[in-house]
């Protein structure tokens, strides 16, 4: 089939097809950008989406920008005034919808048995006297104390709401562009989804513009240097490019988003594309060296009659471990595992018949060195040490490894699910600083509304509103929760004395509630109760302010207010951006549990399927088990979290990991066959066969590194993981099977003779 195809004039139609569609599929690709909005992550049909849709039905979106200004004394007269003014400017902003700060927080007080609502900050105090005044006034008040100010007052808290229709990037820059002219050189931090959003936007788009080139030239210069040929690193290259060309392009052409982790799809391309063109090259240069006297058609033939089965079967296998990604519930994953399978089948397709088109038409080269036995290079010297630990002492090796896995085994139950997206984030970056911040001084950046059905002015309804937040306050990582019971019980403290029996209490009627109320509208603004119960007071809202480090802390709220609300009459459901965090964190256990076992299992087949023996299917998987194992060992003991690009790892080192066993089962197999006893079979295979598998992963490793440059903290993470599951799956590619072989030779072959 190959000689008919690469003959005129069908070798140029393998050469200019595929140049015409990579043309084609750059169109769709003009108008890139990144979404990083990662509620859209989750298919839209998951609960906590729905309830949070619900509630801003009702209550209006809230997508808040939080800015956090810093001084020595936040109520120096200097720093508040600027306050004020960043306030003012904000609020007159067309962009801004409103803003909540010190300045416009209430100030509920008991005067001569009136109720007077009041701001926060009157008047800006004048001198020391004045400015301890309002301290004192200030900690007197749950509104604004720890809410709006720290407990040390060096730090005051400001919310800014945007108007609908604008983009974060233009929310963004007003915003700055207003705190940086008044604020001046003093320290502020910035903080809110709205603003991690923009923060990933602009990161992920500069990794794509500045890591592919950066990937693409790391690629050449080791195919070069292990080489040594032009032909070794254009004609690999070539494949690469088409066919991330190709999946880059499916992108939008299927209606995809571009994600966070849509940045890996063109690194794993750059780094796996290249996979099967570097076995052609490899052979070449083998047959180029061993029958110097055949033509360039007879080595390319040859080449491909060699190892053409092996590298359909290891595409087929990555194929089939990218394509676990399918899967997932995290829509992004899916959408990568599609695009990126669709990619490696046309770079697989691209290296048996457009390198090879190419490269029948060019002259031979010159030997490469490395095939001459007096001049070996550090790679060939590492495995003819490998080559020979493995034959004589394949006992030691397979304990050493089972120790290292028994000890990567215990680790796992070490492992956390990242619940906080900040964490993608450097610890150096303004978001990481800020919420650091919030979670210290204002009780946590983890916010949940509970809604309440009913006649929010009975005391029934309000009474189990209260219940539900001194059961919350009771919890150590709560803190603040708000609602208009705890505006209920600050009017009963201003209109009550503390030796009345109403004082810091419910009203016992609806008409008492009802007349708290009117008290507040004549002194205050009515609309202030609009974030906390809808116009015809039917319908109201718990807000409830806590940190979680972890997904235990995390549940221990969540599960205490899903208890309440299956056992009250109108606490109806949780909702919150923080919820769907919490349910995005277990899609990424879910699905990385689901793409495993479908990778797992696919592979297992296939690899039963090639070489036709269940056991040789399972000695296969060895590998991969260890490599897994290892690597959630690894992230256990060293505190990594498993986060929505480390959910990605497994499939993918998987599908890419499986490739160096194949290799080394087909060649081993093969030089049995040719009657070489399993000794001599090991060692010419990894001192040939070997050589090609090393480059191929070594070069896969090095397009992931290039990753360690990304804005991005989980794809350095990532790309650290994948590095490392991948040398995993080579050594044990390399020395494992080889040495379990040796003691169980007859698991790779049957009905053969076999002399150790």
């Amino acid at each position: 089939m190959f000689k008919k195809l690469l003959t005129k004039p069908y070798r140029y139609f393998l050469i200019i097809i595929p140049i015409l569609i990579f043309l084609g599929f750059l169109i769709p690709l003009r108008n890139i950008r990144i979404n990083p909005d990662m509620t859209r992550y989750l298919p839209q049909e998951t609960e906590s989406k729905l309830n949070l849709e619900k509630i801003e039905e009702i209550f209006g979106h809230n997508d808040p920008i939080i800015v956090i200004f810093e001084a020595d004394d936040i109520l120096e007269r200097e720093s508040l005034e600027k306050i004020s003014a960043i306030h003012d400017s904000l609020t007159e902003s067309a962009i801004i919808s409103d803003v909540m700060s010190i300045f416009n927080t209430k100030n509920i007080r008991g005067e001569d048995g009136f109720m007077l609502v009041d701001p926060a900050i009157k008047d800006i105090p004048e001198d020391k006297a004045q400015k301890e005044e309002l301290r004192k006034e200030i900690k007197n008040n749950p509104l604004a104390y720890k809410l709006f100010v720290s407990e040390d007052f060096r730090y005051s808290v400001m919310i800014i709401n945007p108007e609908k229709g604008y983009s974060d990037s233009e929310i963004i820059n007003t915003t700055k562009n207003i705190v940086n002219s008044i604020w001046g050189n003093e320290k502020y931090y910035m903080s809110g989804m709205l603003y991690l959003r923009e923060e990933i936007q602009q990161k992920a788009m500069q990794d794509l513009v500045i890591l592919m080139p950066i990937a693409l030239l790391v690629m050449i210069i080791f195919l070069y240097f292990s080489f040594r040929e032009k032909r070794g690193v254009i004609l690999p290259m070539l494949v690469v490019v088409i066919s991330t060309g190709v999946s880059m392009g499916l992108m939008p052409l299927l209606g995809y988003e571009f994600s966070i982790i849509a940045v890996l799809i063109p690194i794993l391309m750059i780094s796996v594309a290249n996979n099967y063109g570097v076995h052609i090259v490899s052979k070449y240069q083998e047959l180029n060296a061993t029958n110097p006297n055949a033509s360039m058609e007879q080595i390319v033939l040859e080449s491909l009659r060699c190892v053409a089965n092996p590298v359909i079967l290891t595409g087929l296998t990555t194929i089939a471990g990218v394509l676990g990604l399918i899967v997932h519930i995290m829509l992004p994953a899916k959408q990568t595992g599609i695009v990126c399978s669709i990619g490696i089948s046309l770079a697989l397709i691209l290296s048996l018949c457009f390198i090879p088109a190419i490269l029948i038409g060019m002259k031979k080269g010159k030997v490469n060195r490395s095939f001459k036995e007096k001049s070996r290079t550090v790679i060939d010297k590492i495995l003819y040490y490998m080559a020979n630990v493995t034959v004589n002492k394949p006992k030691r090796i397979i304990i050493i490894f089972l120790v290292i896995f028994l000890i990567s085994f215990v680790g796992i139950f070490r492992l956390n699910v990242s619940i906080n997206n900040e964490k993608m984030m450097s610890k150096s970056h303004d978001i990481r600083r800020s919420t650091d911040i919030i979670n210290k001084h204002f009780g946590g950046t983890k916010y949940i509304s509970v809604l309440f059905e009913g006649d929010i002015k009975d005391p029934a309804v309000i009474d189990e509103m209260n219940e539900l937040e001194q059961l919350l306050k009771s919890k150590e990582q709560t803190g603040s929760v708000t609602s208009l019971s705890s505006i209920i019980r600050i009017m009963s403290k201003a209109l009550n004395d503390k030796n009345d029996e109403a004082y810091d209490k419910i009203p016992d009627s609806r008409e008492a509630i009802a007349q708290y109320i009117e008290f507040y509208n004549m002194s205050g603004n009515p609309e202030d109760f609009e974030k906390f119960v809808d116009f015809n007071y039917t319908k109201a809202i718990v807000n409830v302010q806590f940190k979680a480090e972890n997904i235990k802390e995390y549940n221990s709220i969540l599960n205490e207010i899903q208890k309440f609300c299956d056992n009250s009459k109108y606490a109806k459901y949780q909702a919150g951006i923080s919820i769907v965090e919490k349910d995005m964190a277990m899609s990424i256990i879910n699905g990385q549990i689901y793409s495993l076992i479908l990778a797992m299992i696919t592979i297992i087949l296939l690899l039963w399927l090639i070489f036709r023996s269940f056991r040789t299917g399972l000695l296969g998987t060895i590998p991969l088990v260890f490599t897994i194992v290892c690597n959630f060992g690894l992230m256990g003991w060293a505190g990594i979290e498993l986060d929505i690009a480390t959910s990605l790892l497994s499939s993918i080192a998987l599908g890419i990991g499986i490739d160096y066993t194949i290799h080394l089962f087909w060649r081993i197999k093969l030089e049995i066959e040719n009657k070489k006893t399993l000794s001599e079979a090991i060692q010419i295979c990894l001192t040939t066969t070997g050589r090609g598998i090393t480059i191929n992963a070594f070069s896969v490793m090095l397009g992931f590194s290039v990753l360690f440059l990304s804005g991005i903290l989980i794809l350095k993470t990532f790309a650290f993981l994948i590095i490392f599951s991948l040398l995993l799956c080579l050594v044990c590619a390399l020395v494992l099977i080889p040495a379990i072989l040796m003691m169980k030779p007859e698991i790779i072959v049957k009905n053969i003779k076999l002399n150790k």
